[in-house]
């Protein structure tokens, strides 16, 4: 079975949730047209990664000016479940196309946050949910971490799908934890834009004998609006480079990595490429030693079919 997918590498309308759902749509119009059946959005895509914020935080004192900014970036965090879901779920249904969606997800009605991945069928809407399980630095002031029950996977018409986010993807159990729920098409939104992150996609696709879909934005600080300036002073003009990848199993570059502007990467993905790169390693298989390693992943649910 092939499958067209579209990494998209584009940059949100900075915490402005309606604004950057209607770019979503826009986007997810236009790859649709094209006969793409899956798209990926980056890391906190709705409504923006807070790059170079530190909210006002330091060890043993926050700002009244960090809890406002922190609070605005809630109130354009998307709630679930709600009306942000059910808009989402019938974009996927008009351009019937799945859809893996990069947020920032509140509590309601006054929650916590979560660094999100949302995967949303266009038959079967919302799928699940995988939540960021440990953020990455001072990303813990911000988001909360998650358990083993957000470690997700869905058996769908196009393939078996999961994925981790960011850092999330230097973790060996983690990444183990996905494949042994047979993971064929793996998903990776980032905010990493250094020209390594290509390296880690290429060995998590070489290790799992999977596809890697690597999602990330291209963002500059003149598209932080005028009010959050005063935050980036300090930061480099061209702040994300984007990065956005997709490899084959067998560890070959199918597309990008895409550089320094704003686009898409489209690729067909042939499904039986995963079963002829098993020949000679299978994480899971042939090349396990089951006699010697055991994981145990607490709460990880079993795979879930549409």
């Amino acid at each position: 079975m092939k499958v067209k997918v579209a990494v998209i590498q584009e940059s949100p309308v900075f915490f402005n949730k309606e604004k950057t759902l209607k770019k979503l749509e826009a986007l997810t119009a236009t790859y649709a047209k094209q006969g793409c059946q899956l798209l990926v959005f980056p890391e906190s895509f709705v409504p923006g990664y807070p790059r170079g914020f530190d909210f006002g935080a330091k060890i043993g004192s926050r700002s009244e000016e960090g809890r406002q900014l922190f609070a605005e970036f809630a109130a354009n965090s998307v709630v679930i479940p709600g009306d942000d879901i059910t808009r989402l779920e019938r974009l996927a249904k008009k351009e019937k196309v799945y859809l893996v969606i990069g947020v920032t997800e509140k509590q309601a009605p006054r929650g916590s946050l979560y660094c999100s991945m949302l995967y949303i069928s266009p038959t079967k809407g919302l799928l699940g949910i995988h939540r960021k399980i440990k953020p990455t630095g001072t990303e813990r002031l911000v988001w909360a971490e998650a358990a083993g029950e957000s470690l997700v996977s869905f058996k769908t018409k196009i393939g078996v799908l999961g994925g981790l986010i960011c850092w999330e993807n230097y973790m060996p159990l983690a990444r183990m934890a996905m494949y042994q729920k047979g993971v064929e098409i793996y998903l990776a939104p980032t905010a990493d834009a250094r020209d390594q992150w290509a390296a880690t996609m290429q060995h998590i696709a070489l290790e799992g004998r999977c596809f890697v879909l690597g999602c990330n934005q291209y963002f500059t600080k003149g598209m932080y609006p005028n009010k959050y300036q005063s935050y980036v002073q300090a930061e480099p003009e061209n702040l994300c480079r984007g990065g956005s990848i997709i490899v084959s199993p067998l560890g070959k570059v199918l597309a990008g990595p895409l550089f320094d502007t704003a686009g898409a990467l489209v690729a067909e993905l042939d499904l039986e490429d995963i079963q002829r790169s098993k020949l000679d390693f299978d994480v899971i298989g042939h090349y396990a030693r089951n006699d010697i390693f055991q994981l145990k992943v607490t709460g990880q649910p079993e795979t879930k079919s549409e």
